[in-house]
């Protein structure tokens, strides 16, 4: 009877996501593929890399697109049936963002009719330099061209430091619109707002296009993850900047999990990645024999890598990072399980 009850609710869910209007996307698997090989444009179609692609590291950048998505109603039939399914431990996609990140994805994913399970793998933990960056910017602020900030949460650790050094001017440069949105919601409290964002959310596109500025001193502050790569200060360096990265915060393992959620996570089709940090917890928590069997669908390129260093197969990414895009990429995955009607 639960058997045929969840065919049933799996059933009501694909034919009310076709009646919602979701227009699927089609991808194509070549060999045994690899995030490049796997990107998933803006449009949520995975495409091919072209033949001696370097992947999304291109000296171009690529223009700015979006997945369209359909209005999302309140306690729509996918949303309802997606909770029920996620209610008796069937989910089919894992979120695994800190606490309290994965709401716009899940919202976005439930509304398609996808049952999430929300488990954590990582938490955030102050850096060794997170004392340093208060003093940096009261005695220091004037001299810097630019802070560049490459994630929401460095983004909350630097208007907490900003705050404590009593709201020095600063010229903002974020990696995307996602950190840029934490500046925004602080604006009525006098926050400064992001002046550049580059054409893709990633330190390929970050250090080549991050302008100088005439007269300008060439020094820029970099408040980052301790476990965040050098790419972006090596990418600006090379440029003739004079990078100063302070290392304010930390993401590490979470230390406690439900045992029936971890079980009910094991058993879903895809995991979703948020940063290198979470897919290196997700293996180390959960197993390498159950992560061989699922799709990682990541955020952006990053995380990709990450994943495919861990000698993970099937990994897709969006070329424009963001929630809408990276739905569709959790989508394209369903949809090669036959999880979710072809388009």
């Amino acid at each position: 009877m639960v058997m045929a009850a969840a065919c049933s609710v799996a059933a009501q869910a694909a034919q009310a996501a076709q009646h919602a209007g979701c227009r699927p996307s089609s991808s194509r698997s070549i060999g045994r593929p690899t995030p490049q090989q796997l990107r998933v444009p803006a449009s949520g179609s995975a495409t091919p890399a072209a033949a001696g692609s370097s992947g999304p590291a291109s000296s171009a950048p690529r223009a700015a697109a979006r997945a369209r998505l359909h209005p999302r109603r309140a306690a729509s039939a996918p949303a309802v049936l997606a909770a029920v399914a996620a209610a008796s431990g069937d989910a089919q996609v894992v979120l695994t963002r800190e606490q309290g990140k994965n709401g716009k994805l899940r919202r976005v994913l439930e509304g398609r009719g996808i049952a999430c399970l929300e488990l954590p793998m990582v938490e955030t933990a102050a850096g060794p330099d997170r004392h340093l960056l208060p003093k940096v910017l009261a005695e220091q602020a004037a001299h810097f061209d630019w802070v560049c900030i490459t994630s929401p949460e460095a983004a909350s650790v630097f208007l907490e430091g900003w705050r404590a050094a009593g709201r020095p001017p600063v010229r903002l440069a974020v990696v995307g619109e996602g950190t840029g949105r934490v500046f925004e919601a602080a604006a009525a409290d006098g926050a400064p707002q992001p002046e550049f964002v580059p054409s893709v959310a990633n330190a390929e596109h970050f250090g080549p296009e991050l302008p100088f500025l005439e007269g300008g001193t060439k020094r820029v502050l970099y408040p980052a993850s301790n476990k965040a790569s050098s790419e972006l200060q090596s990418g600006l360096a090379a440029r003739g900047f004079d990078v100063v990265r302070l290392n304010t915060y930390d993401t590490v393992p979470v230390t406690r999990l439900d045992e029936r959620q971890l079980a009910a996570a094991r058993r879903a089709a895809v995991v979703t990645v948020g940063s290198p940090s979470a897919i290196k917890a997700w293996v180390q928590i959960v197993g390498e024999e159950a992560t061989h069997g699922m799709s990682i669908a990541c955020i952006g390129s990053t995380s990709a890598r990450a994943a495919e260093k861990l000698g993970l197969q099937a990994v897709k990414y969006p070329e424009q990072p963001g929630v809408d895009t990276w739905a569709a990429v959790v989508e394209d995955c369903l949809r090669e399980r036959q999880l979710l009607p072809a388009a």
